[in-house]
């Protein structure tokens, strides 16, 4: 057998002048949206002064509300409001591709409001949207949430063509269905923006990003909520960025901040031709 000196060497990353860099925010928002978007603001600008093109903001970064009807209050409609004009500022001052965490829009039910996740390109256009599909529910005595009783879910598989590759969509309670993600076909990165509860994160964050990444030998940049929210709720953190071999590149554990890495093509491609999985799949793929 090989050992893991040589397996490091057979799977050396190669030098690659298409590397550029990535980022995954992680905040501790609160009630007040105002407030969210100033340091989303802070944090965008740390990210790019770091050199960052693609940058991925966390679940719920305009409002962590004190229940959830206050989120159901500033839902926006498409194409217009305070967070969706924000972050086409953002993209466009920066020049950045900006995932933009989630955001409440506006739902065909009553009473209820789709988890958004909006992606801007660096003219500040949005060029992509994808409605969370699975709607975390827990109960564990006196820690329980319920995500279907004021959200309704998205329906549609989401990836967009942008000058990073093939960039896939997914957000928070997603991560434990792999489905979605064969579903992308050959995706290059995979923006995750989380809110995970500190009592899940703990057991499953950091094993199911890194098998996200493996399984579809492709970067996993999961951008999250981190630390203790005034409505009480205490989330995961660990936002990290991933390589398409499951080496977690960097990691924030708490607190607000930003973690920037470099994605390097070239050692994606490297690694895909060595071990061909990806076309090894024995079931028909999945049709977005």
């Amino acid at each position: 057998m090989q050992d893991n000196h040589a397996i490091r060497r057979q799977f050396s990353t190669p030098v690659n002048a298409d590397a550029f860099k990535v980022a995954a925010v992680q905040m501790v928002s609160g009630p007040s949206v105002p407030d969210n978007l100033n340091e989303a603001r802070r944090l965008i600008k740390t990210a790019v002064d770091h050199g960052a093109g693609l940058v991925v903001l966390p679940e719920y970064f305009p409002i962590m509300g004190l229940n959830d009807a206050d989120k159901l209050a500033i839902s926006e409609q498409p194409g217009k409001g305070v967070i969706q004009e924000f972050l086409g500022e953002m993209a466009h001052t920066y020049k950045i591709w900006l995932v933009g965490g989630t955001i409440p829009m506006v739902a065909d039910s009553p009473g209820k409001m789709r988890n958004a996740c909006l992606v801007f390109d660096e003219r500040g256009k949005q060029v992509a949207r994808y409605d969370k599909m699975h709607l975390f529910n827990l109960d564990l005595g006196k820690e329980q949430y319920h995500e279907g009783r004021t959200i309704e879910p998205g329906d549609r598989v989401v990836v967009v063509d942008s000058p990073f590759g093939r960039l896939g969509l997914a957000i928070c309670y997603d991560l434990r269905f792999p489905e979605i993600f064969r579903a992308m076909q050959d995706v290059d990165i995979i923006a995750l923006p989380s809110a995970f509860t500190e009592t899940t994160g703990k057991a499953h964050w950091e094993v199911l990003v890194r098998a996200r990444a493996i399984e579809n030998l492709a970067y996993v940049v999961a951008a999250g909520q981190g630390g203790f929210h005034i409505n009480g709720r205490e989330t995961h953190g660990n936002s990290m960025i991933v390589d398409p071999w499951g080496k977690i590149l960097d990691r924030l554990p708490h607190g607000s901040g930003v973690v920037v890495e470099e994605v390097n093509p070239a050692y994606r491609a490297s690694l895909r031709a060595s071990l061909p999985a990806l076309s090894h799949r024995k079931f028909a793929p999945y049709l977005i």
